[in-house]
């Protein structure tokens, strides 16, 4: 049975149905989480009732030590690992003039060190099995037209893309058959905080004129895990938006 990791499904966000849709391809299913577990238990358990193995591990994946060891875990638990996905991240709506170099710095602690050391850590274990694995990154479908009030956030985002690639090669040139990519979602699963204005606003900058679905991110991710001859792609999950701005302004 082929095992997966998948970070950031300590709620009912991205991360969670992604895991979940593993979970139904039969993948034994590794649920990490920060600090919210309630989600990722009742997931575990509803999938442990279907015969479906899962574990689930708690990390602060700023912290460099703890994400090396949650990969470590797994495969150490499992004696492989086939998939990594790394939903996890941290957005803080602040404004620009009150952003701080601390602010900064723990959007890049969470959001590009944490992807790093778990894409790192879990790419050499990949390279030195023989059927190699899959690595995805989320990064963001704004990050190429930021919106405000997220400087932080996609200071840090932006290098997703980048760091994907750079894995790509790292990694493919060890074992070929390790591939790693990025998904950039659109309008899925907003901030809970978001303003309704915003949101109708966001929708209508979509070409699908509708908010998408966190399904749609997960069969993105099935898609890439399938396809073996994709390598260091960043794929927009968006609904067109971020070719498509219409006569929105965010």
């Amino acid at each position: 049975m082929p095992v997966a990791l998948v970070t950031g499904t300590g709620r009912r966000r991205v991360g969670w149905y992604v895991a979940d849709a593993l979970a139904a391809r039969g993948y034994s299913v590794a649920w990490h989480y920060h600090t919210a577990a309630a989600d990722v238990e009742e997931a575990v358990a509803r999938w442990r009732s279907r015969s479906v193995e899962g574990i689930t591990l708690q990390a602060d994946l700023a912290d460099e030590s703890a994400a090396r060891n949650l990969v470590r875990t797994v495969v150490q638990q499992f004696g492989r690992l086939d998939v990594l996905v790394n939903c996890a991240a941290i957005w803080r709506r602040r404004r620009f003039e009150d952003t701080t170099a601390a602010d900064v710095t723990a959007h890049f602690r969470a959001n590009v060190l944490g992807t790093f050391v778990c894409a790192q850590e879990a790419g050499l274990a990949m390279v030195r099995q023989p059927e190699g694995g899959c690595i995805i990154n989320f990064g963001d479908w704004a990050e190429a037209r930021p919106y405000l009030d997220f400087a932080a956030y996609f200071a840090t985002k932006g290098g997703i893309p980048a760091l994907t690639r750079c894995l790509a090669v790292e990694l493919g040139t060890r074992n070929p058959r390790v591939r790693v990519n990025c998904i950039l979602p659109g309008p899925v699963l907003w901030a809970p905080d978001l303003p309704e204005a915003e949101r109708r606003e966001a929708i209508r900058a979509t070409l699908v004129q509708r908010e998408g679905r966190p399904e749609n991110v997960a069969q993105a991710v099935l898609a890439l895990i399938e396809n073996d001859f994709i390598r260091g792609a960043s794929l927009p999950v968006d609904g067109g938006r971020t070719i498509f701005a219409g006569d929105a302004s965010v």
